[in-house]
């Protein structure tokens, strides 16, 4: 079971994308403006990795999901909210008594503590400005599960960080939801990029193995740290997918400051929970 102990510390506030106004890429119609090579760096990210990959190492796991330019904005449309299609902060939850009940599909985001993913939900949403992204006053450690509804096509979760001190109460929610949350489609679990693997997240993809739920593994901070490191971290992190059962085999590679990958996330998240039907062009 999933009973290593991990980090989290309490105190909850809150961001909205107003107070600091949207990214200038947040819609794919102003990356489309952009230089072509510059616009495939930020739609699909290992293109500017795989130069520098041996002519030996097996490309096809990065490459599984390649939705269409059609498809990329038909997704971008759900994350863009309009008087029949809100998108909002729904509830908060310590505990899976106190979770909404609801049958939309729903869509997970774990990931250890300062792995980046309040700065991702925040990408993600960039497009909805009034939508307040629950955070710990101290960065790294929200306690609560935080509940967003995208209008009535699905929800998003960002779970709880993990680290090495974890209270079990902690350990608790996030296995019972996991094992119990039926409208639960898909689970993201984040690795920092700049570090790679560590022992933490190994035990998050046991975890999700466990589970036998399908998930995904989203590599944050991309822009953090020197191509060869990304790489090698990259490599070994494709390894540990090979063994798995339940892992989708292409890892997502992101950047919430330049906005690299974003569009590819939205698109596969749209596409995993039903909201967009895509052409023959992708796995998932």
């Amino acid at each position: 079971m999933f009973c290593r102990r991990l980090w989290l510390k309490p105190g909850t506030g809150f961001w909205t994308a107003s107070q600091q106004g949207a990214h200038n890429l947040a819609s794919f119609h102003q990356a489309s403006l952009l230089p072509q090579r510059k616009l495939q760096g930020l739609l699909f990210p290992f293109s500017e990795l795989e130069p520098y990959l041996a002519c030996s190492v097996d490309r096809g796991h990065f490459q599984l999901f390649q939705p269409s330019v059609e498809d990329i904005t038909k997704a971008e449309k759900l994350f863009s909210p309009s008087p029949s299609h809100k998108i909002d902060y729904h509830t908060s939850a310590v505990r899976m008594e106190h979770a909404p009940s609801q049958k939309q599909p729903e869509v997970c985001f774990i990931g250890r503590s300062n792995v980046g993913k309040s700065s991702l939900i925040r990408a993600l949403f960039s497009l909805a400005p009034d939508v307040e992204i629950r955070v710990s006053k101290t960065p790294g450690h929200t306690k609560k599960m935080n509940f967003f509804k995208v209008g009535r096509a699905f929800t998003m979760v960002d779970m709880p960080g993990y680290g090495y001190r974890a209270p079990k109460d902690f350990v608790e929610m996030v296995e019972h939801y996991l094992g119990s949350r039926k409208n639960l489609v898909r689970t993201f679990l984040l690795v920092d990029g700049s570090v790679g693997l560590q022992e933490a997240d190994m035990i998050a993809l046991e975890m999700c193995e466990e589970f036998s739920r399908p998930y995904v593994i989203v590599v944050t901070k991309i822009d953090k740290c020197r191509q060869g490191l990304l790489l090698t971290n990259l490599l070994q992190l494709q390894d540990a997918i090979t063994q798995t059962v339940g892992c989708f085999p292409q890892p997502f590679l992101v950047s919430s400051l330049h906005f690299s990958g974003i569009y590819l996330l939205r698109c596969f998240i749209a596409h995993v929970t039903g909201s967009i039907q895509l052409g023959d062009t992708c796995q998932s």
